[in-house]
């Protein structure tokens, strides 16, 4: 399909720069099944009322690292150069893949020095070689230190890696460290938040535990790959990066169960619907997963088992809005974005919440 049939104008009043407060008092915006009502302001509290006793939420319990790194480039005795490094995927115990900015700057040999300076305990410095460089500005870094001493090292000198579309406006602070997180990350690796589960809070939770509906939890390590542009003309053209998730057979089991049942698959962001949608068989048998998953979802995809969708706004033209698009049907999401721009629901990473139905398949 055409990418450009996916765009629309959004105003730089509508992106959020904060979360709600408490997050659960965002704005929920209720797209209903074609031939129904088709849209419905609500709150995200009001969550419990559009779901069944039986009805299964799906969380993607991922936690965000500082994977933001700044570091000086060492080439031999050239003049020292700096350059800004999102790490997005690990490989190896010691290696990141990451996305480097200017890439022109890299090439496999080159030493990379991070957090060198005012700190000089072990984990205030961090030392990589550049050990491969791909298309699009990727690199692979093999660091000097593996493992949990290296996850450590990370936490110490990372940043948070906010969006571009709220990092371009004002600079990371101590607060992202929280709000941009969900209460219940637990598997850290991920360099976005799964933004669709930040809106959860214990009262919420509470108020779904009191209308029977279950909880479980995927794994979906999200990349920095989520805000990459979509620069082909038609989506055929496009390559995902992949992200690695897990699902234990324990889950799929619980899952498949509540399809049995007659109950609903609810996912709580598109990361989690990726990851389900990547499990499942033709027939919608959701099935253990480990591994990396690329799949990228337009018009005319086949959903296995997802029923529900809960999501934030997402950018035009990328890949999340042509997910929701074939999650819901195109010119339905065209015209609840518009019908949400118009209301002054708050789009992004930190902004409202809408709640879709599946449309016929």
């Amino acid at each position: 399909m055409r990418v450009d049939l996916f765009d629309f104008d959004l105003p730089e009043t509508s992106i959020a720069l904060r979360p709600a407060s408490p997050r659960d008092s965002a704005r929920m915006l209720v797209v209903l099944p074609q031939g129904e009502q088709v849209l419905g302001d609500h709150g995200v509290l009001d969550l419990p009322s559009f779901l069944r006793p039986g009805d299964a939420l799906v969380f993607n319990d991922t936690k965000v690292i500082p994977a933001q790194l700044e570091g000086i480039r060492r080439r031999g005795e050239d003049v020292a150069t700096p350059v800004s490094l999102t790490l997005h995927m690990r490989v190896a115990p010691d290696r990141w893949k990451a996305f480097a900015r200017p890439a022109r700057r890299l090439k496999p040999g080159d030493r990379i020095s991070f957090g060198h300076g005012e700190n000089a305990c072990l984990l205030g410095a961090l030392d990589a070689t550049v050990e491969e460089k791909g298309e699009a500005g990727e690199v692979t870094l093999r660091f000097d230190l593996s493992g949990p001493v290296l996850d450590e090292a990370i936490m110490s000198v990372g940043h948070i890696p906010l969006p571009p579309y709220i990092a371009a406006k004002r600079p990371e602070d101590a607060r992202d460290r929280t709000d941009y997180q969900t209460v219940y990350a637990r598997e850290e690796g991920a360099v976005a938040a799964p933004t669709a589960g930040l809106h959860f809070t214990d009262r919420l939770f509470a108020k779904l535990d009191e209308a029977g509906i279950e909880r479980h939890f995927v794994t979906l390590h999200v990349g920095a790959g989520t805000f990459l542009p979509v620069k082909a003309d038609d989506t055929t053209d496009h390559v995902m990066h992949a992200e690695i998730g897990h699902v234990d057979a324990a889950t799929a089991e619980k899952l498949n169960a509540v399809r049995a049942r007659g109950g609903r698959i609810v996912c709580v962001g598109t990361t989690s619907l990726r990851l389900i949608e990547s499990a499942a068989t033709e027939e919608g048998e959701i099935r253990p997963w480990s591994g990396p998953t690329s799949i990228f979802i337009t018009p005319g995809y086949r959903f296995r088992a997802v029923d529900m969708l809960m999501t934030n706004f997402h950018l035009p033209k990328s890949t999340l809005f042509m997910l929701v698009s074939a999650f819901a049907g195109l010119e339905t999401m065209r015209a609840a974005y518009a019908y949400a721009i118009e209301a002054g629901y708050r789009f992004y990473s930190y902004g409202d919440a809408s709640l879709l139905f599946r449309k016929d398949q």
